[in-house]
């Protein structure tokens, strides 16, 4: 359970658990099942079905701790005791979720070399934005994710770099032109701050926005505070301010004008093109991004690389990417997914010169593929799709592959109604209800 202690008994067969903070209602949870758990630090443990749980213990062992000691340096202790990690079944629909002291995680993360575990950075960083200092309602989500995605990144660069960190602040970005790209520019979805009234699911403000956009504000406050080490006291000094009590974003931003009274001086709130009241309610791409081109060392070579695949440009030494990072990979599957589809022989040179690619079990990698696949009607390779499918449930994954799908051929569409028609019972009901949608089902 989300709780910072547990005790056995004295009742048979009867666990007592405490939480000794205030959280909010959301953050309850209960995991009933087969459990069994290994130590994976000094304060963590991880929790699975027996089955894989050496294979999460290596996925997450050391790793959580460095993680916890670099967010602790830069936003204040961890108050919550112990930071456990329960593996959830591959239905799970999210890559995380922050339960105090038991962040619930997607098994799509046990990919063998530590990869993916930036989502634990991320539902680590919950801790402080989130648990700590919460949304007051779900029209400010972008309070928990945009603070949330900032941090991250703020922990990947100490831990893996400023370019590294770049890199996957680059994913993201795409993610959100993605998201913008297919709901359109102008939808109320796109607002950070999300009007929920009749007719609003509450669950639909979970998409890009809150995060990528949520996370642009964020750094458009930093840029303007001065920089890093100026902005990091604030985020300490806001959580000290508002610690176990939900905000608006009228009471973040009133604390940041204080923090910093020249910027209230200057009038920043007002600044033309930067508007708070047009950062926060007006749809469409965020006014100010964070420059990203300490990256470019990672991804330039990556758009190269898929330009020279797309038949743009000829590579005089077509680069060896063995030892390329995840992030660097989907950078360059990400460019040749924007680009119109690849001839076949193209497709199958892809996978007889990337079989770590076309073969992947890790499942940023495979999605992208699939994606590959069906907009260049690759029909031969859809049980790879097929097989993805079934093998996982992560929102995040299934509905961009059924929007292709669905955008495809003929054959492509048929495909997607039979694999739902096989699959839909095992999926969560958000999952469900979103592929009906897209398949008019």
């Amino acid at each position: 359970m989300s709780a910072s202690s547990r005790t056995e008994g004295p009742e048979p067969n009867t666990t007592h658990f405490t939480m000794e903070h205030p959280i909010p209602a959301y953050l309850i949870a209960l995991a009933v099942g087969d459990i069994a758990s290994a130590d994976i630090g000094p304060r963590s443990k991880v929790w699975t079905e027996p089955s894989v749980l050496d294979k999460a213990k290596a996925e997450f062992e050391g790793v959580v701790e460095e993680y916890i000691k670099v967010a602790e340096g830069l936003f204040g202790p961890y108050v919550w005791g112990q930071y456990d990690i329960l593996v959830m079944p591959p239905s799970f629909p999210y890559g995380g979720m922050e339960n105090p002291c038991l962040t619930f995680v997607t098994p799509c993360l046990l990919v063998g070399d530590k990869s993916l575990t930036d989502v634990v950075m991320h539902e680590l960083c919950h801790s402080w934005f989130g648990n700590l200092v919460t949304n007051a309602n779900w029209s400010e989500f972008w309070l928990n994710e945009g603070f949330t995605m900032f941090s991250q990144r703020r922990v990947c660069a100490t831990v893996l770099g400023e370019p590294y960190k770049c890199l996957e602040a680059a994913t993201g970005q795409a993610l959100l032109q993605n998201h913008i790209t297919t709901v359109g520019e102008n939808h109320p979805l796109n607002c950070l701050r999300v009007k929920i009234e009749k007719g609003v699911d509450p669950d639909d403000t979970y998409n890009e926005t809150p995060y990528e956009k949520g996370c642009a504000f964020v750094s458009y406050l930093q840029h303007c505070a001065g920089g890093d080490e100026k902005f990091d006291q604030f985020l300490k000094a806001y959580i000290s301010k508002f610690k176990y009590r939900s905000v608006v974003a009228e009471d973040m931003l009133e604390f940041y004008l204080d923090y910093f009274p020249h910027l209230r001086e200057q009038d920043l709130r007002n600044k033309p093109g930067y508007e708070f009241e047009r950062w926060l309610n007006t749809p469409g791409w965020p006014p100010f991004v964070a420059d990203l081109s300490p990256g470019q060392q990672l991804t330039r070579p990556a758009e190269q690389l898929a330009a020279h695949w797309a038949g743009e440009e000829n590579l005089e030494v077509v680069p060896d990417i063995s030892d390329w990072k995840t992030y660097q990979i989907v950078h360059f599957l990400d460019k040749l997914v924007e680009r119109p589809k690849l001839t076949h022989d193209t497709i199958e040179a892809l996978a007889q010169a990337y079989p770590h690619i076309a073969q992947s079990h890790n499942a940023e990698l495979t999605m992208r593929w699939c994606m590959l696949i069906i907009k260049s009607n690759f029909t031969s390779d859809l049980p790879k799709v097929r097989a993805f499918l079934e093998s996982q449930g992560k929102q995040k994954y299934t509905l961009p592959i059924y929007r292709a799908l669905k955008a495809g051929s003929p054959e492509a569409q048929d495909f997607a109604r039979e694999v739902f028609a096989a699959t839909k019972d095992t999926l969560h009901v958000n999952v469900y209800s979103n592929v009906e949608k897209i398949l008019g089902a």
